[in-house]
């Protein structure tokens, strides 16, 4: 049964009698949180090469840096939301807000690379309180559907925006401090959230809470973890035992985990949400629409500083106008669905996305990046379209005293989106790359020892090339850029081919969602 998006809204208590102006205070304030997990998801990168030089890690604590916060935000974001939809989703907030500034300034100084990684692993955890408890007190404090619709979309076009500011904001904060200002810069940001948020934004939760299913808990870890862990190591590594075993035991945990909640009274996580289409939908197409960016954005940063010679700075200063795009297609869409079937919108953004990857796969790249740059602002159109509207129907069909677990779930597809882009993209772009890769037969004997590396990535590739005189040096690079430009080919086709797919689904699946009041 489809559930209306513009249906009447719950009562939300005294919230409801409070002035405008009050709302969009709050909105304010809860951007900061968003923002502040935006930059962090992507600034870490560039501070990498100054933790490397100065903490001196083993080649797996450098990867436990990375991996340790997205494996414990993934695998607490629906516990977390849940638990906010018990304890209130404001107290929940604060919580995690003075939790993740703390830890982000015992982190910044962290002394050793065992402490940079239990760092790491605490703001995954605290982090986890923020993102969902966003979402759903946007839901609650904005009843009236047009005014949750624009919520919806700046709270996106922040995530989008932090997403772009990072890798400049992080390079500059390295360039010019050191690596830990990347993470004492959460300090500043939370500080007005957590002295003015009692204040301002209005506590919400589920008025029949029912008790916390700690084994519930329990279970959602066992899927989360081992399932972004073994995507995580696919991506990095190829296919391994560790790998698949680790997905394996996450899918198997999964369907204990899902038994389970259908035979709770009060389930960590209520299933029934996902009988509604319009729910369910919108959450693929989140899972899409992030699927096909990130997926994008890792073949073109390659190509960008490894074909093209762009610093990583430049690199992601020539992505701003499409990131800048995506803010912008996510605001033009508010009042467009007051003329237009949501679901039009969605499957019309899905369709972008599948242009974007059609230039890539029938265009040539030999003339530089412009032709991938364009594509890449099609794509970003896309992305800022289908995802404020996808946003907007999550929250919409699902009851406001829910709305903890519907965030909670919308932003675990944001994760497992971004995740499987990078992970299932990244892997088919390799293994093309390495199946394609021609090099000279003749090479030096210190060439000879690096062969390997230049036929496992196209970063090795180069690294070569660097080493060699100019005649051999020329044609491994044209040997790697024609390998790795087959592997974007077909990356690029599948890509089009489950965008379009996803863009028909999308406008028949939700075809039925009245436009706007």
């Amino acid at each position: 049964m489809t559930t209306s998006l513009h249906a009447a809204p719950q009562s939300r208590g005294p919230a409801s009698a409070r002035a405008p102006w009050r709302d969009w205070l709050a909105l304010a304030l809860l951007m900061f949180p968003v923002l502040l997990v935006a930059v962090d998801n992507t600034a870490l990168t560039f501070a990498l090469p100054a933790i490397a030089q100065s903490l001196d890690p083993t080649g797996v604590q450098l990867l436990w840096i990375v991996d340790a916060y997205p494996l414990v935000l993934a695998g607490l974001l629906v516990c977390m939301g849940s638990l906010g939809d018990r304890i209130g989703r404001r107290r929940l907030l604060l919580i995690g807000s003075m939790g993740f500034a703390a830890l982000s300034a015992a982190t910044a100084f962290a002394p050793t690379a065992e402490w940079l990684i239990a760092g790491r692993a605490a703001l995954g955890f605290f982090g986890a309180m923020l993102m969902p408890s966003t979402l759903s007190l946007i839901r609650n404090i904005f009843a009236e559907p047009n005014r949750r619709r624009l919520a919806v979309a700046i709270w996106a076009a922040g995530f989008s925006g932090g997403a772009a500011l990072g890798p400049i904001f992080g390079g500059w904060l390295v360039e010019h401090y050191w690596w830990g200002a990347v993470f004492l810069v959460a300090v500043p940001l939370m500080l007005p959230l957590i002295a003015l948020g009692p204040a301002l934004i209005p506590e919400s939760k589920n008025p029949e809470p029912g008790r916390v299913d700690i084994p519930s808990i329990g279970l959602s870890l066992l899927v989360m973890v081992p399932l972004v862990y073994g995507i995580k190591e696919l991506a990095t590594a190829g296919p391994s035992a560790a790998a698949l075993g680790s997905m394996a035991l996450g899918l198997a945990t999964a369907v204990v985990f899902v038994r389970r909640q259908l035979t709770l009274k009060h389930p960590l996580l209520d299933m029934s949400l996902f009988r509604n289409r319009v729910f369910s939908m919108a959450i693929t197409a989140n899972i899409l629409a992030l699927f096909s960016f990130n997926g994008f954005i890792l073949f073109l940063a390659q190509h960008l500083q490894l074909l093209e010679g762009m610093t990583p700075s430049a690199a992601g200063v020539a992505m701003i106008p499409a990131l800048a795009a995506t803010v912008i297609a996510g605001l033009v869409v508010v009042p467009l669905v007051r003329k237009v079937r949501p679901g039009f919108v969605v499957g019309v953004g899905l369709a972008l996305s599948a242009a974007g990857y059609s230039l890539v796969t029938f265009g040539n790249h030999d003339g530089g990046p412009s032709l991938l740059l364009a594509a890449l602002l099609i794509l970003a159109l896309g992305v800022g379209t289908a995802e404020t509207i996808s946003n907007d129907l999550i929250l919409g069909a699902a009851p406001a005293h829910k709305s903890g677990a519907a965030a909670a779930i919308s932003e675990t597809g944001y994760e497992v989106g971004a995740l499987l882009g990078t992970a299932v993209l990244g892997s088919i772009l390799t293994a093309s790359y390495q199946h394609n890769l021609r090099l000279p037969e003749e090479l030096t004997g210190a060439a000879e020892g690096a062969r390997h590396s230049a036929g496992e990535t196209l970063a090795g590739a180069m690294d070569l090339a660097a080493g060699l005189p100019a005649p051999a040096a020329d044609a491994v690079r044209q040997a790697a850029a024609a390998a790795f430009d087959s592997g974007v080919h077909v990356t690029a086709a599948i890509g089009l081919v489950l965008m379009a797919t996803a863009a028909v689904c999308a406008a028949v699946v939700l075809r039925k969602v009245p436009k706007a009041a």
